[in-house]
């Protein structure tokens, strides 16, 4: 990745140009259309029901959840075999690996749209072989897509709305009068989902049908729907897929601050090799759905295990 870096005062990390052997790969999404940089200002800290200072910072907790020797299979096709790392409470944790390698199908088993044919996974000290989606919801597990998942025909803020479907309690006949009760808990939630527009800054698209938004808007709106759901552990699955240089960096700034000010723990799969050095606090590789490396992203620039694996050296 080359080009100008974010600015510096974005959480001490930035999104810089790196000197490594695995830059210029790309894969799955492949890379950015290009496009002028603009350097970006550092949001402040959001006020009100959306800041969250007594979570702990990047990299400060324990293990949030705990992957232990998962295998999945399609067939004869082995996607994933006894792969096992931990993601700690507060951090970014990148899962990276050439196409092919089971990134998105470790996300699925983590979310639980796969179930593992072997081994387990502990999230919130809550041991389990299986998961379906909307457990994972209920637990705390939020989720964006590779290919942008936005109800198209609905308004941003409906469709971030949708994010707040679980943490709305009031039956469906409340719901369907709109009045008293219902009225007063929709309007909280609206408020909410306010503060997120404002924090995203897109104000000024809120009442727009997203199947109109240009694709970097739709990743971000993406983002607000998986915020409203106030998760433990955000799983983004290619964030900066088709976006150019200055999407790319505005995207980066929201996931730092969102780390850093919400204090949400991340996973994330990525293949701009400068973002996943610059965001991540620690970087899990997978090739040919093993795990070959599992190290800080220095460590992993450096690994000829994961750089024989991005160049394709003959095995």
């Amino acid at each position: 990745m080359s080009g100008p870096a974010v600015d510096s005062s974005l959480s001490g990390r930035a999104v810089a140009s790196h000197d490594s052997p695995l830059e210029g790969r790309s894969a799955e999404g492949g890379p950015g259309r290009g496009g002028d940089a603009s350097s970006a200002e550092a949001l402040s800290p959001p006020s009100g029901p959306l800041a969250r200072a007594d979570l702990p910072l990047p990299g400060g907790g324990g293990a949030l959840l705990s992957v232990e020797n998962v295998s999945l299979s399609f067939g004869g096709v082995k996607a994933l075999t006894e792969v096992s790392f931990d993601i700690a409470g507060g951090e970014i944790r990148a899962i990276i690996g050439p196409n092919g390698a089971g990134k998105t199908s470790m996300l699925n088993v983590i979310n639980g749209f796969y179930h593992p044919h072997e081994g387990r996974i502990t999230f919130k000290g809550r041991t389990r072989t299986a998961m379906r989606p909307y457990e994972a919801a209920r637990g705390g597990i939020a989720r964006t897509f590779q290919n942008v998942a936005l109800f198209r025909g609905m308004s941003v803020l409906d469709n971030i709305m949708a994010g707040r479907t679980l943490r709305m309690h009031r039956g469906f006949f409340w719901q369907m009068v709109r009045f008293g009760p219902a009225l007063a808990e929709e309007v909280a939630h609206r408020r909410r989902v306010e503060d997120i527009v404002d924090f995203l800054e897109i104000p000024h698209i809120r009442k727009i049908p997203v199947g109109r938004l240009p694709y970097g808007l739709q990743k971000r709106v993406e983002l607000a729907r998986a915020l409203a759901m106030e998760p433990d552990l955000l799983l983004l699955d290619e964030p900066m897929a088709g976006m150019n240089l200055e999407e790319k960096e505005d995207m980066s700034r929201y996931i730092l601050d969102v780390n850093r000010q919400f204090g949400t723990t991340i996973a994330l799969i990525e293949h701009d090799m400068g973002v996943v050095m610059d965001l991540s606090d620690r970087v899990v590789v997978l090739d040919y759905g093993r795990k070959i490396a599992d190290s800080t992203p220095d460590e992993i620039k450096r690994d000829t295990r994961v750089i024989d694996a991005y160049l394709g050296v003959a095995r």
